[in-house]
């Protein structure tokens, strides 16, 4: 689950990283009543999801109500398109924060090193531009530390950072404390990544977050179930909203343009299916990662979410049990089959990994068959789809 700056900055709060003083605005009359109340420099920012706001016309700035109003008349409804996103996104909120007077800008972030198993942590001194432009122009401002979840993180490696990145020596005594503050976030709240670009030296010497980029994994949200209300505020196409409806996350469904259906846990092995199919010489009509540790009922809803779309003319479920168990899975599908309620397609099921054998069974009983390979499974796919 993405989150929006404002919830961001929310969770920074709790976990004691310091924030530009602001209130999240959620209409014009908001922002009016605000800044009438707290007179100062304040800066709208709009809430969405797309990076480059800025350059895309959502910040902008007010002295006073009246050019706060006029301002957020110009930004709630508006719809900001740049090259990430070119079909747009509305602006529905503002983020009103005091003007922070900038002495200087850092970069930190934590985010999964799938590769080695580990979270990495990413400072550079080069902050507000996206870090993969530092990367490619300058790799050697970037520093990384990745951190032993036996350990822990240990507050001299935040010094070690700081120095190695080479940040001026005003951040040098909050650091500490906001890494600290981030890999708690991190390990309590199930991120797969926590950024703020920038982080601010200002010119008074505080250091705080100016933005936030918060990543929550979904199989996470048990732990916190008050923010289960946050998905609501994202955005939501046709295809997100279906999504967060079953209990996925907002990217964890996407309609495509071909007639077989797809469900897989894991995008890497979604995306692997889909390009079987290709090469079997048919087209996915979805793309649909049911992630792990899918129980009977998400399983169920994933097929009838899926064979909803009038397109789909055979259906490839593909799972690897790990976490996701086999049986589990069996179950889900011929629950799905046998409620009366959903379009039948063809289907072809590949399980493999734990409790596979049972998950056989169960289908096997239900009379269908598995099939043992993703290829083979394609090629089946594809067949049915052209009958």
């Amino acid at each position: 689950m993405k989150l929006m700056e404002h919830q961001g900055k929310e969770l920074f709060r709790r976990v004691g990283i310091p924030t530009p003083r602001g209130v999240h605005a959620a209409s014009v009359a908001n922002v009016t009543a605000f800044i009438e109340s707290n007179p100062g420099s304040w800066v709208l920012k709009s809430q969405v999801m797309m990076g480059g706001r800025g350059k895309a016309g959502g910040i902008k700035f007010a002295d006073d109500a009246k050019a706060g109003e006029a301002e957020a008349r110009g930004l709630i409804g508006k719809v900001l398109k740049n090259a990430q996103n070119p079909d747009g996104e509305e602006v529905k909120s503002l983020l009103i924060e005091e003007k922070v007077a900038i002495a200087s800008e850092a970069y930190v972030s934590i985010a999964i090193d799938r590769a080695a198993k580990k979270p990495v942590v990413i400072v550079t001194a080069q902050g507000g531009m996206d870090v993969e432009e530092v990367a490619a122009h300058d790799p050697d401002a970037i520093s990384k530390y990745w951190i032993d979840p036996a350990i822990g993180f240990q507050p001299f490696e935040a010094r070690r950072l700081a120095f190695a990145a080479k940040l001026p020596a005003g951040f040098h005594k909050a650091f500490p404390k906001v890494l600290d503050g981030l890999y708690a976030l991190f390990l309590d709240y199930g991120a797969q990544l926590v950024e703020i670009n920038p982080l601010v030296l200002t010119q008074s010497g505080d250091v705080i977050a100016s933005d936030a980029k918060v990543e929550l994994d979904d199989n996470a949200l048990y732990k916190h179930p008050e923010l289960q209300a946050w998905r609501s505020d994202g955005p939501a196409d046709e295809d997100q909203a279906a999504a967060v409806a079953i209990g996925l996350g907002m990217s964890n469904y996407a309609k495509l343009d071909g007639t077989i259906g797809v469900i897989a846990n894991g995008a890497g092995l979604g995306m692997g299916t889909m390009d079987a199919i290709r090469t079997a010489g048919g087209s996915a009509a979805n793309f649909l990662d049911i992630g792990g540790g899918a129980q009977a009922e998400l399983v169920k809803k994933s097929y009838q979410l899926v064979t909803s779309d009038p397109k789909v003319k055979a259906m490839f479920i593909n799972i690897f049990g790990g976490i996701t168990r086999g049986d589990q899975v069996a179950h889900g599908i011929v629950q799905a089959l046998q409620g009366g309620d959903v379009r039948e397609v063809p289907l072809v099921v590949r399980l493999t990994g734990t409790n596979e054998k049972e998950g056989r069974a169960i289908l096997a009983a239900a009379g269908m068959h598995p099939v043992e390979t993703m290829d083979e499974g394609a090629r089946r796919a594809v067949e049915l789809a052209g009958r």
